[in-house]
């Protein structure tokens, strides 16, 4: 008997099924962040929160039951390495679901499915100035005024080339080539 064994059956069958959600498990740890429906985000949620609950022990019994569901080395050395310590302080509650829209072709509700914690991107550095751009101290405030100006005006300035004019043809009119296909020998126009 299969009581209270229930599972969202996304009108898949078995092998499917399975494919499905390794898929979307799979994608989620690459990208951190899925597009897609409402029904699969919830099916999966719980094979992902497994996954990082997995990590969190960091056991080889761990990474041996991560493998089974992932097939991949490089997604399970991922998971314990990086999103595993991401969520060492967190007791629970990995994913979320973000809403957007209805999709258009059969009113799906579309959703973004994500890691609640992002991996953090490091801020790009804005170069220096050069050199020749700072202002010197011993020159006075009205030359170094013209000095921008005139910097201003070259970078203002672009350089345009003349095309040499292009033969044009007569623009036809638009029922004139219609006509000629459509034309009988008792028409008038």
């Amino acid at each position: 008997m299969r009581h209270n064994k229930k599972r969202i059956q996304l009108n898949r069958f078995s092998s499917w099924h399975k494919a499905t959600m390794k898929s979307l498990v799979r994608n989620l740890i690459i990208h951190e962040s899925v597009k897609t429906t409402l029904h699969r985000a919830k099916a999966v949620k719980s094979l992902a929160e497994n996954l990082i609950a997995l990590a969190k022990a960091n056991t080889l019994s761990a990474k041996r039951d991560a493998f089974k569901i992932l097939g991949d080395h490089k997604l399970v050395s991922v998971l314990f390495s990086e999103i595993g310590p991401r969520f060492s302080k967190r007791v629970g509650g990995y994913t979320r679901t973000i809403s957007l829209s209805k999709r258009r072709g059969d009113d799906a509700q579309v959703v973004i499915f994500e890691l609640t914690e992002k991996k953090v991107k490091p801020k790009k550095i804005k170069k220096a100035k050069d050199a020749s751009a700072k202002p010197h101290a011993d020159k006075t405030e009205a030359a170094q005024l013209e000095e921008a100006v005139e910097e201003k005006k070259s970078i203002a300035e672009p350089v345009v080339k003349e095309r040499a004019p292009i033969a044009q043809k007569p623009p036809k009119k638009f029922l004139g080539g219609i006509r000629s296909i459509f034309k009988k020998k008792s028409d008038s126009l």
